[in-house]
């Protein structure tokens, strides 16, 4: 193989290019957290070999869509220090094989999908960090929860926090795509106003501490839109491992 030629086009060239888009938008926009934005690695649809790639270029958080395509890949990957993100919807039927094999779940929906990956998750484990899912755009080809419905965050919210086994880090969100980087910022201003305010309410009730750390928006289109608007969170794929085959 003749890899001069396609040095630029590597999954770890391209992984480099992603961080320093990322550490430049932190720069820009002000936004120095402690161990910076999180980037993690979307592999759906991508095989073992990409992912190892993946992790010899030191990226060692990815998300995956589908249950059983994640499955064989968690098992076939030995390396104790990669972290799996489920980002896919949440099926009660797949409850299990998420809270065993899964370090993350990112969407989580109801109280029912909160109870199930407590109950399976073993108290060996972890505790198994939770993000709700909310549906920005209102789209109703996609799960989450709507910005108007804030009872039912709460709610969810609540139940997540007094179940064992689990954590609750924060909120998640997929918005329909947004055709310039100032709407894409408003959209994801919503969110990082709906999670400054379910922070507050957690905490109204005496003898409460919640700390919520999590704000996963932004993908390979908008996520510098996301940087500026507050996540700390990033789910890239194309952009790392290029055009789908």
């Amino acid at each position: 193989m003749n890899h001069s030629n396609h040095a630029t086009n590597t999954i770890a060239a391209r992984l480099q290019t992603v961080r320093t888009t990322i550490n430049q938008a932190e720069s820009k926009y002000q936004r120095q957290l402690p161990n910076g934005v999180r980037l993690i690695a979307v592999s759906k649809k991508r095989s073992i070999d990409e992912i190892n790639e993946a992790i010899a270029a030191s990226q060692l958080a990815f998300g995956e869509n589908y249950v059983q395509e994640a499955l064989p890949k968690i098992e076939a990957i030995t390396n104790t220090n990669v972290e799996w993100h489920y980002i896919g919807r949440m099926q009660t039927n797949k409850a299990k094989y998420l809270a065993r094999h899964f370090h993350w779940v990112q969407s989580v929906t109801t109280v029912e999908h909160a109870i199930n990956l407590s109950k399976y998750r073993t108290s060996a484990q972890p505790h198994l960090n939770i993000c709700i899912e909310i549906n920005l755009s209102n789209e109703e080809n996609k799960t989450g929860i709507t910005l108007e419905t804030n009872s039912e965050l709460v709610a969810v919210a609540r139940a997540i926090i007094a179940l064992p086994h689990l954590k609750l880090r924060g909120l998640m969100a997929i918005p329909a795509p947004a055709p310039n980087f100032e709407q894409q910022f408003a959209t994801f201003q919503k969110l990082t106003m709906l999670y400054q305010r379910l922070q507050q309410q957690l905490n109204e009730q005496p003898n409460t501490d919640v700390q919520l750390d999590t704000l996963s928006m932004g993908m390979s289109d908008d996520f510098e839109a996301a940087i500026a608007a507050g996540t700390t969170m990033v789910r890239i794929g194309t952009a790392i491992f290029g055009p789908r085959h």
